[in-house]
């Protein structure tokens, strides 16, 4: 089965001493296409000096997650900015919304998300979509949502940016199966993690069956989120392998097949990281 990991977080320090050795595993496994998204300026970064040591990777993205939207300056985000014009960033993100652990206060996650979307749609790059609430709630979604329809998403403004590829991904998708029919109403794709096994994640299993073939993904979070079977102290791209197997059978279909179309789809929605790709 041909597989991609559309966010593995290969720059993260649990890979520092065997980077090498966890790209080969993954190839070994099938992983044709690897996505290293950054989560603030030094990580964006550390992305890229990634994508230089490996030219396999796919590509990169980088933006500023919720957890660290209250440390990011202006001047940090003209430099984010100034990153995400290298051609070897193929996406804005990670970004979105945490009301869970709430790192950061609302008002700035808010503030943070409104630049990143307002730079993805500027670039024409998708944006990379973290949405946490807490256990039982939605406010999160419900707000990230209501962001998205702001900024001009699911509109012509998006069209004119993004022509008929997804404008953004739910990433590590999570959160009420209306949730996701809203994002799949303003063209979003959704990537599915190994958070799909965890307790209290179950309504994975009804939204996964409702993704449009051309829009659907799969990814690790590496090195969070491990499926079962694979080790909990690290997760590692090899075991999107796990992920991918749930969702053809969740789907009825045929593994060889979805596995095509993964790869078909990540090269579609992250276009400018198809040509550098090695399979």
């Amino acid at each position: 089965m041909r597989l991609v990991d559309t966010h593995c977080h290969l720059q993260a320090e649990p890979f520092t001493g065997d980077i090498a050795e966890v790209i080969a595993a993954a190839e070994l496994a099938g992983v044709e296409r690897l996505l290293v998204p950054g989560w603030d300026e030094a990580s964006s970064i550390a992305a890229l000096a990634l994508s230089d040591r490996f030219p396999n990777l796919a590509g990169v993205a980088v933006g500023v997650h919720p957890h660290a939207a209250a440390e990011a300056d202006a001047a940090a985000w003209e430099r984010i900015s100034a990153l995400a014009t290298d051609p070897r960033v193929v996406a804005i993100g990670e970004t979105g919304l945490d009301f869970d652990r709430m790192f950061s206060p609302p008002g700035a996650q808010l503030a943070n998300l409104r630049r990143n979307l307002a730079l993805a749609l500027s670039l024409g790059k998708p944006a990379i979509l973290h949405c946490r609430s807490k256990a039982g709630a939605r406010d999160a979604q419900d707000a990230l949502i209501g962001e998205l329809r702001a900024a001009g998403f699911g509109t012509r403004t998006a069209s004119a940016a993004f022509g008929e590829r997804p404008p953004a991904v739910l990433h590590s998708v999570s959160g009420p199966v209306d949730y996701v029919e809203a994002a799949l109403g303003l063209g979003c794709a959704v990537s599915i993690s190994g958070l799909a096994f965890r307790r209290g994640e179950e309504a994975t299993a009804e939204s996964v069956r409702l993704v449009p073939p051309d829009r659907i993904l799969v990814e690790t979070d590496a090195p969070y989120l491990s499926p079962p079977g694979a080790p909990r102290r690290r997760n590692e791209p090899e075991w999107v392998r796990v992920t991918a197997g749930w969702v053809a059978e969740r789907r009825g279909e045929d593994p060889d097949e979805l596995g095509n179309r993964l790869v078909a789809n990540h090269d579609r929605m992250f276009a400018r990281a198809a040509a550098s790709a090695v399979t």
